[in-house]
């Protein structure tokens, strides 16, 4: 029997993998298959490596991170995020550990076969993002301690996952698939925005030095609305500059969302901020759908 405090061990574990941050590893794939597909290259079957790996990357990340943040301290009494696996007891560190190893060893399988159709690129992204997933907060420099968070999330959850599964099935890279990648990681960056603003002063407690910690809410408020601007205005810069066509601006039809968050981050603080983490993933989901549509649908 488990108490109403602690789930069963598959809600326990689907709680520590954080589904609400998977669609920052699933919305790049789809964007960088969508432009790889418009322009008449259909590998399903790198498609869905892609897909598996960044998801595998993605879970492992949030596994060390779990591991990490618990022995670091900064998941403590008094956090105001979501309950952590580690934190509450729910599963030893060591279980923890173990279901990270298995889910970056997984991408590290997946990426043999990607390495196969992709060549020494493919070979050379994926294991630089499996080295960033441990290395993000864990090891003797983790990124988030440092205040790199933000880089590598614009880097790998954006750039790097769109533009490696683009290249991954039409064999070169080009200026819309960077532009779009750099897009989806603005999203993508403004989730970890969300979670920075929120855990700003029990990060600075344990000498978490997040961009929040470093240089205060309001400056990650203007932070979050600049990442949001520039997604959009990538895009519309995209149209206009003739490197994509005006399917894109199906893209905009999310602004709403858009701009109820950016509302919603003025006014709220604190724990307050936890349904936003969820809305701006969404609004990633909702932003990527849109714009796969529009490149699928008028090229």
């Amino acid at each position: 029997m488990t108490s109403p405090e602690r789930p069963g061990p598959r809600a326990t574990w689907w709680a520590a993998i954080r589904p609400a941050t998977l669609w920052a590893g699933a919305v790049p794939v789809i964007v960088g298959t969508a432009l790889a597909v418009a322009e008449g290259h259909r590998a399903w079957a790198a498609a869905a490596a892609a897909m598996l790996g960044a998801l595998l990357i993605q879970i492992g990340t949030n596994l060390v991170n779990d591991y990490s943040d618990f022995h670091k301290g900064a998941d403590g009494p008094d956090r105001l995020g979501p309950a952590r696996a580690t934190a509450k007891g729910w599963l030893t560190p060591r279980q923890v550990a173990t279901g990270a190893a298995l889910s970056l060893g997984g991408a590290a399988a997946v990426g043999v076969y990607i390495t196969a159709i992709g060549g020494w690129p493919m070979l050379a992204l994926g294991l630089v993002s499996i080295a960033c997933a441990v290395a993000y907060t864990a090891g003797p420099l983790p990124l988030a301690y440092l205040g790199l968070g933000d880089v590598f999330v614009l880097l790998f959850f954006g750039l790097g996952a769109t533009g490696g599964t683009y290249y991954l099935q039409a064999g070169a890279l080009d200026g819309g698939a960077v532009i779009a990648g750099l897009a989806v990681g603005a999203l993508a960056t403004a989730i970890l925005v969300v979670n920075n603003l929120r855990d700003r002063h029990t990060d600075a407690r344990v000498g978490k030095r997040t961009t929040a910690v470093r240089f205060g809410g309001r400056f990650a408020r203007g932070q979050y609305i600049a990442l949001l601007v520039a997604a959009y205005g990538l895009v519309i810069g995209a149209v206009l500059g003739g490197i994509a066509g005006p399917g894109w601006l199906l893209a905009l039809a999310s602004l709403p969302l858009a701009a109820r968050e950016i509302r919603a981050l003025t006014t709220v603080d604190g724990a307050a901020l936890n349904p936003h983490l969820g809305a701006t993933a969404r609004l990633e989901l909702v932003f990527g759908l849109l714009l796969s549509a529009g490149v699928l649908t008028w090229p």
